[in-house]
């Protein structure tokens, strides 16, 4: 029996048509991996239900029977360094890696998904088509438009694309720099009927997504997914997931969230509520009261990153009764001074208070998150931290306490992309564990070093390219980036000038063709609120 054999489908697809085009869909990573993906569940069974395209699967270590001939070929990517997987199964499908060594015998070699429509830059020499934004109308509007030139020469169907909101050929784009080391001069469409712009596309509605497979071989066995809400209304400074998806939205609990969730608790008892901050959905109360009914007592359930003042003793109760021993809560820092920074409109006493709330309602642990490297942060701000995680422990004792600690990376679209990586934060992390250890309180860090990787290709431009080639060839390790830029010296920027060095805001950017939600000028007026509080103490 297959993996597939094995997938419990809530959607139906289509038989395909004679004539349907013949598309293979990706996830550069593991199946376990990729199909407890949301985003690709939702891409996968858009293209399923429409007759028009025959879909098939594609993962790193499995696949379903791929068509000889493909015309399409998409990547979902939701992980920066997940490039290599990319490269690999393009070779695989003996397709050239760059688009400009394709011709009109090879499919066109479209991707989407957070990655991708943050900055696709680093990536842009690889990919024909990219997507950028929410796909409840642009995947639509990208097969339509496709269909209308199917039989076309590929430059003709990339023109044609181009000219669909949302949809970004990068080989029609010319990136001119200062030097080849320096920043980027210009970044101009090759012809006047190209846009100069391509906008981000935004779904408003309020039925959002929920899965269209349960499988016990997702890394999350058996879980059903609902959305609850889109984006944050937190604006954190740092944070792709709010800047990237405005505005907030939430699913309307009698439309779409409640008729999902018992399409799912059909098939599965495991129920995974997603989104940037859940708990913050206006009728989240009455979600719980309507999860805890008698007929719901079986379910196990789990929650993205809720908000730290709303964990109530209610909340941590319902939990507590669907068989979930934690929660996780970003709280960012220990300072208020450096919380007031990020925008995180949060007090040392509300997340004291969320733990005393936890522990009364039955739960056994909180997993915090917080970060080192924060623009303006000092050295005192992570001594508050150590304090913090201390006065939690002591306010609530015998919850299990966790710090799960990244360094700061800055993201484009957010109000800090114009900063860099502070090489301090090594140094901070490892404070914090050796402080935490010794009060008995779990630290959990990421790589300092992967964090840099992430900066890198986070802030990356298409000079990139030729590096990621090059350090898939020596290994994929963080030693072989190091190494690859030693070769390429004097023909691309150092390290130092996409991870560490702050930019000035009159820069080009390597985005700048591709607009989100908030302008510029809007971004730099909050980092300007933001560096109010550098020098405060």
């Amino acid at each position: 029996m297959t993996v597939f054999n094995q997938e419990r489908l809530l959607f139906d697809p289509v038989n395909p048509e004679n004539n349907a085009i013949p598309l293979i869909f990706a996830f550069p990573n593991e199946y376990t991996i990729g199909i407890t993906s949301l985003g690709y569940q939702i891409v996968w069974a858009t293209f399923a239900m429409r007759s028009d395209v025959n879909v098939t699967r594609l993962f790193t270590d499995i696949q379903e029977p791929l068509p000889r001939f493909p015309e399409l070929l998409g990547f979902s990517v939701s992980w920066e360094l997940d490039y290599i997987n990319i490269f690999s199964l393009l070779e695989s499908l003996a397709i050239p890696l760059h688009s400009r060594e394709r011709n009109d015998n090879h499919p066109l070699v479209f991707g989407g998904g957070p990655v991708l429509t943050a900055n696709p830059e680093p990536l842009a020499d690889f990919f024909d088509v990219i997507l950028l934004g929410d796909g409840e109308n642009l995947l639509d509007s990208f097969i339509d438009a496709y269909q209308e030139v199917r039989k076309a020469n590929r430059d003709t169907k990339l023109r044609h694309l181009a000219k669909v909101p949302g949809i970004y050929i990068p080989s029609l784009y010319e990136v001119t720099y200062e030097d080849r080391e320096g920043a980027i001069k210009s970044i101009e469409p090759i012809d006047t009927d190209i846009p100069e712009i391509v906008q981000k596309q935004t779904y408003r509605g309020n039925t959002l997504s929920a899965s269209t497979v349960v499988t016990e071989k997702a890394a999350w066995e058996n879980i059903y997914m609902v959305e609850v809400v889109r984006s944050c209304p937190e604006m954190c400074r740092f944070c792709l997931a709010s800047y990237l998806t405005l505005p907030f939205r939430t699913a309307s609990l009698t439309e779409s969230l409640i008729p999902a969730i018992n399409k799912g608790l059909k098939v599965t008892n495991r129920l995974g509520l997603l989104g940037a901050s859940v708990t913050q959905h206006p009728e989240f109360e009455t979600l719980l009261d309507y999860l805890s009914q008698p007929q719901y007592q079986d379910v196990r359930l789990s929650i993205a990153s809720v908000r730290t003042n709303t964990v109530t003793e209610k909340l941590a109760q319902t939990l507590a009764k669907r068989n979930t021993r934690s929660i996780t809560i970003a709280v960012e820092s220990g300072s208020e001074r450096v919380r007031k920074i990020v925008n995180k409109k949060l007090s040392n006493e509300e997340i004291i208070q969320a733990a005393v709330n936890a522990k009364a309602g039955g739960l056994k642990a909180i997993k915090f998150y917080g970060m080192a490297g924060i623009p303006g942060e000092e050295m005192e701000d992570i001594e508050q931290t150590v304090a913090m995680m201390e006065a939690v422990k002591k306010a609530a004792p015998g919850l299990r306490l966790t710090l799960g600690c990244s360094t700061f990376v800055p993201k484009s679209h957010t109000p800090f992309q114009w900063l860099g990586v502070n090489p301090q934060a090594k140094t901070r992390l490892k404070y914090l564990e050796k402080q935490l250890r010794k009060k008995g309180i779990e630290f959990r860090p990421e790589s300092y070093n992967w964090s840099i990787i992430q900066a890198l290709i986070s802030r990356g431009d298409r000079r990139l390219s030729s590096l990621l080639e090059l350090t898939r060839e020596y290994g994929d390790s963080v030693g072989s980036y190091k190494r690859a830029f030693k070769q390429l010296r004097g023909q691309i920027p150092n390290l130092d000038f996409y991870v560490h060095r702050n930019w000035s805001q009159d820069q080009i950017l390597p985005w700048q063709h591709l607009h989100s939600t908030l302008p510029n000028k809007t971004l730099i007026k909050h980092f300007q609120e933001a560096s109010r509080y550098f020098t405060q103490n």
